[in-house]
């Protein structure tokens, strides 16, 4: 069995805020720091700290070389990252003095994926094969169609949430790893309780895990409801949270551990990557992550 992430890779811009900028207002930064990101690559990059032996597929511009020495560097193979002419992905993030942020996002060379390069790579993977998908590159109900067609197990991080995902057809995903407000986008349940069970109403075959902020997490599938509590941290910024625990709750299904402990492992990843800044570098290794005690 094989993990191909099929996902962005963008230049991060971290600016670093009192409070988010309004509109109208100038507003001074603190500091401002560039780090490695893009949904997709902190997700290989979770994979690949937690263990897990995953291909990352996505293409660069003349600014982004730097990722292929982060893949060495953490272990993904970048076999299937291509250079391609003009800028990177890249994000302008504020983040503030609760550590929370909000992103502005160019997708830049994320979005001139074409179908003979999903061909080309997909053409080097089988049935059974985990291939890992988030929303911030283009084609990607082209790339579910031939991924399912193949027999992959596709899942799928539906964020950003935008018309693009409207035109998927999600009843394909086997797993879906989603904050409370993109299941609510995508079921149109504003009650937090009722998100999962509507999520399952649409998608019965799907495995789920709803991430809830400081209430935690939960699983569900047709068969069983699993929930997971938080580790308490002094959080300095979220950016790679989620994606640190989608990584992380992956790498545990594909060797083999019960969701139980994959969604508490990815808890305490999570816990770790908010304490510091930045974003694939803010994750965590697998031994840190088992030798952390939070209590």
């Amino acid at each position: 069995m094989k993990v191909l992430n099929f996902g962005s890779l963008n230049v991060d811009y971290v600016y670093t805020v009192d409070h988010m900028v309004q509109g109208g207002e100038t507003l001074n930064t603190s500091k401002m720091d560039i780090f490695l990101g893009g949904k997709g690559f902190n997700q290989s990059a979770a994979l690949a700290k937690a263990g897990a032996a995953v291909y990352h597929a996505g293409q660069i511009g003349d600014d982004g070389l730097n990722f292929l020495e982060a893949c060495q560097e953490y272990g993904i193979h970048s076999d299937y990252i291509r250079k391609c002419i003009g800028k990177s992905g890249h994000t302008i993030i504020q983040v503030d003095k609760k550590g929370q942020n909000c992103i502005l996002l160019y997708g830049g060379s994320n979005r001139t994926i074409t179908e003979e390069f999903v061909n080309e790579v997909l053409s080097n993977f089988e049935e059974g094969d985990f291939l890992i998908l988030q929303n911030e590159i283009n084609l990607l109900p082209y790339i579910i169609d031939v991924a399912y067609k193949k027999g992959m197990v596709i899942v799928l991080n539906p964020s950003p949430m935008d018309d693009n995902l409207l035109s998927c057809d999600l009843s394909k995903v086997s797993y879906f790893l989603l904050n409370e407000i993109e299941g609510a986008q995508i079921t149109g349940e504003t009650d937090l309780a009722k998100i999962p069970e509507k999520l399952l109403d649409l998608y019965p075959d799907a495995k789920i895990v709803l991430t809830l902020g400081h209430n935690g997490s939960v699983y569900v599938d047709k068969c069983q409801t699993i929930p997971q509590g938080i580790y308490k941290v002094e959080t300095v910024d979220t950016t790679a949270a989620g994606d640190t625990f989608t990584g992380y709750f992956i790498s545990e299904i594909i060797s083999g551990k019960s969701i139980s402990y994959a969604l508490e492992i990815a808890a305490k990843a999570s816990a770790i990557t908010v304490t510091r800044k930045g974003a694939a570098p803010s994750i965590p290794y697998r031994n840190e992550v088992e030798n952390t005690n939070f209590f």
